[in-house]
């Protein structure tokens, strides 16, 4: 009934290694406190586009790779899931995918969520776009995977509400304070946790945390902070009417079956114009 969680904000670097160490002491940090997954900003280890990556020949990718294998490596160690951004390479001449890599407890990569709904830029300039969404399952809870812009497009939400996710995992580097009132509004629409992490340069607008089924915030890391843990917890009284009520309902309703079953032939309904 309860999954432990760890979200991170993390300074934004375009040195990989720094990155790579950054991620590491955070994962540390997380096990210690008892999570079972640790959640990271969008293009963390990379360096994300625009921001830390003019030009994707300023990337070390061979750095990239040997600190991938290190956080692979101490995953298992640790026994520990970690969600990280990175932007990822495909072959010459196409652009990388941006991605959040999905590390098991195991030390396996065991999925890949790729950016679908990039930006203008994004699209135009750095990234190639992905196509299908990505779900997996820890200790009987189901996550799913979105990254920044894509909160834009509610139908992809929605999509993972249909999917069965327990919890959207939702990696970012935000640019406007709006973010934080559409990721609430997604977690309440469809009754799902919604955890949230962006890089430190953004905490001041947008902060990192773990929003709850019925949209309310239930944890937030401070600017100055970097990591906070969570509890997804399904026994909690004050989600009894989000996950026990409000979101079966809505499966239900939209299935559509308890409205025909309502429906009736009445002239006066049928007259739209009648008073």
């Amino acid at each position: 009934m309860v999954l432990r969680i760890a979200i991170t904000q993390p300074a934004a670097s375009a040195d990989v290694r720094r990155n790579g160490r950054a991620v590491r002491e955070m994962m540390s940090q997380a096990a210690d406190q008892g999570a079972r997954l640790v959640h990271f900003p969008e293009g963390h280890l990379s360096g994300y586009a625009k921001e830390q990556v003019s030009d994707w020949a300023q990337v070390d990718w061979n750095a990239c790779r040997d600190e991938l294998r290190q956080i692979i490596h101490l995953a298992a160690l640790l026994r520990l899931w970690v969600v990280l951004g990175s932007a990822h390479p495909l072959t010459s001449p196409h652009r990388p995918h941006n991605s959040l890599y999905v590390i098991s407890d195991e030390g396996r990569i065991v999925d890949r969520y790729d950016k679908r709904f990039c930006s203008n830029t994004e699209l135009t300039r750095f990234y190639t776009p992905g196509t299908v969404p990505v779900v997996f399952d820890i200790d009987g809870f189901r996550f799913g995977l979105a990254i920044c812009i894509e909160i834009n497009f509610p139908e992809l939400f929605g999509e993972y509400e249909q999917l069965g996710v327990d919890c959207l995992l939702l990696s970012a580097y935000p640019v406007d304070e709006i973010f934080h009132v559409k990721a609430r509004a997604h977690a309440a629409i469809n009754n799902f946790w919604v955890s949230l992490s962006g890089p430190a340069q953004t905490g001041h607008m947008v902060p990192s945390g773990l929003i709850g089924p019925d949209g309310s915030r239930l944890a937030g890391i401070p600017p100055a902070g970097d990591l906070v843990v969570a509890d997804l917890d399904r026994s909690d009284p004050q989600l009894h009417i989000a996950l026990g009520l409000a979101r079966p309902w809505r499966a239900l309703a939209r299935k559509g079956q308890i409205y025909r079953d309502r429906q009736v032939h009445d002239p006066r309904s049928d007259g739209r114009t009648l008073i």
